[in-house]
């Protein structure tokens, strides 16, 4: 799906403007004039990036931003404001956005932070792809294979587990086996790294 910017601003002439540097480089544009028409038609699970204006009449891009955070929304949002306002676009950076840049911008940079905006959307929705791969792996191991691969991520030994747990060797190995292959895993170095990307930390005990 092709990543789209999301503009909102109150000023009809700021906004095509915006759009036609985004277009210049070949970027699609959805325009809002306002906070409430956007948050109608607002998807997270469209990729891209949301430009929001500061100062607007129904809801001010500090609002909307909020908004956004409290919907759980993951996508980029940049915060444009006036010289006045920087202040509050510096909280809003310290509640995670994007970026915030100041008008009148310059075009190269505003690209600039466009494009790179979308190229971080693209890299988290691609992480978190992955996680979700991975831990609907392990949601497919049985309580044994889970607690069997957790002595593997410790570079147990299967003599070590079996006497652990309790049970043979025999059964060790195979729960070893089935759990890499579940896993997709081939090796315990691979299983290491799946962990990881899960958010298992091979580490703790």
């Amino acid at each position: 799906m092709k990543p789209a910017i999301h503009i909102v601003d109150d000023d009809r002439l700021a906004r095509e403007s915006l759009k036609w540097l985004a277009e210049s480089a070949h970027l699609s544009v959805c325009e809002f004039e306002c906070g409430q028409a956007f948050l109608d038609h607002f998807d997270d699970g469209l990729p891209g990036c949301v430009v929001l204006d500061v100062r607007m009449p129904d809801i001010n891009g500090m609002e909307l931003y909020a908004r956004l955070k409290k919907l759980g929304a993951t996508i980029p949002v940049i915060i444009v404001t006036g010289h006045a306002d920087v202040a509050m676009a510096v909280r809003a950076m310290k509640a995670g956005a994007y970026d915030f840049i100041e008008k009148p911008y310059n075009d190269a940079l505003m690209l600039e932070l466009l494009q790179s905006a979308i190229a971080c959307d693209r890299d988290e929705r691609l992480r978190k792809t992955q996680v979700d791969n991975v831990r609907s792996r392990i949601e497919r191991l049985t309580p044994r294979e889970y607690e069997v691969m957790k002595y593997v991520l410790h570079s147990k030994q299967n003599k070590v587990i079996a006497s652990e747990l309790g049970i043979s060797i025999k059964t060790v190995e195979l729960h070893r086996a089935n759990l890499m292959t579940k896993m997709d895993a081939a090796s315990p170095t691979e299983l290491v790294r799946l962990a990881m990307i899960a958010g298992l930390d091979p580490g703790s005990s």
